[in-house]
């Protein structure tokens, strides 16, 4: 069983090439309520191995990650903030 919550919003970064994954990830995240859930579709590789671990750099939750079809993976990140469990709010860069 998944413990996930229904997607606030999803995004499609199969056909972005680093840093664009990170970007546009971050300015999903960024445009999410704390605690709210981000469904990320990314390809196995690069986007795969960095977003999560510079998601979870950043105070966020890695809920999931799964393979979808051939290299599609989904990843499920919890925005940091209210709610999540997460004490680091550090300062903005």
């Amino acid at each position: 069983m998944k413990d996930t919550q229904t997607p606030a919003a999803r995004l499609d970064i199969t056909k972005e090439h680093c840093p664009m994954t990170f970007v546009k990830t971050k300015i999903a995240l960024d445009a999410l309520a704390p605690g709210g859930v981000l469904e990320l579709l990314a390809l196995k590789g690069e986007p795969l191995d960095n977003i999560p671990r510079s998601a979870k750099a950043e105070g966020h939750t890695v809920l999931a990650i799964e393979q979808v079809e051939g290299d599609v993976h989904k990843v499920i990140i919890r925005k940091a903030g209210v709610g999540t469990g997460s004490g680091s709010k550090g300062a903005a860069g």
